[in-house]
């Protein structure tokens, strides 16, 4: 990346108050453990498996039963669709039904190939294929999501 090297987990602290610099989003956001998370998520997802940082939306609106809602992060293909929604939760939450139910709100509205759910130590990546999920054992990178 070299001088254009992104900046990941830089803190300020403001009236008591620890603010992170997301650099997807090029500003300082209030650092929750959400946002702990989805920082950790954005910086495995751009450093380690390849996905250009232009392509991740952070705090996506998406229409869900007409209702306006936001997915964490969207990773999208070089073509302009979405290949990944990405949903974090605190580290203290668990990843259950139930936010694997709100995931699936948010990908039956966009229908991407891949969907993420991660709370800083659970990770589990689904595949969607004929509209089926299905469980997989690894994350994929870029490039695999890329795949027709």
């Amino acid at each position: 990346m070299g001088d254009n090297a992104l900046q990941w987990f830089k803190t300020e602290t403001r009236s008591d108050k620890t603010y992170v610099f997301d650099p997807l989003r090029k500003k300082y956001v209030l650092l929750t453990p959400e946002e702990e998370v989805r920082q950790k998520v954005l910086y495995l997802l751009v450093e380690h498996l390849g996905v250009p940082s232009g392509l991740v939306a952070v705090e996506y609106s998406v229409k869900v039963n007409g209702l306006d809602k936001r997915a964490d992060a969207v990773v999208f293909g070089k073509e302009g669709l979405p290949l990944m929604i990405v949903e974090c939760k605190a580290a203290s939450v668990k990843i259950t039904e139930k936010v694997l139910d709100q995931a699936i709100r948010y990908h039956s509205a966009l229908k991407p190939k891949f969907l993420l759910l991660f709370n800083g130590s659970d990770c589990r990546c689904f595949h969607s294929e004929h509209g089926i999920l299905t469980a997989m054992d690894h994350l994929p990178d870029y490039e695999e999501m890329s795949q027709p």
